[in-house]
């Protein structure tokens, strides 16, 4: 399995203001806040790098897109599907 590339494998303590209802419900279910924090910000953290590379790289993936439509895929006469 590969790394996690946002993963440093060290911890630093944070301050969250966490409204104290989602809090109590949390806590109530036994669920790890940190984890979950954690994980929810390497997801948005994750999701935020693919938008800003799409957003970055429009004009080329469009670019392809228009070679490709004018084209065709390159290698297409060997496609066994």
């Amino acid at each position: 399995m590969k790394p996690d590339s946002l993963s440093s494998g060290k911890r630093k303590a944070v301050n969250l203001s966490l409204d104290t209802g989602v809090v109590a419900a949390a806590r109530e279910a036994g669920l790890n806040l940190s984890q979950i924090c954690e994980a929810a910000l390497r997801d948005a953290s994750k999701k935020e790098r693919i938008r800003r590379w799409q957003e970055e790289s429009k004009e080329a993936i469009d670019a392809n897109n228009a070679w490709v439509a004018e084209h065709g895929l390159p290698l297409a006469k060997y496609r066994m599907f």
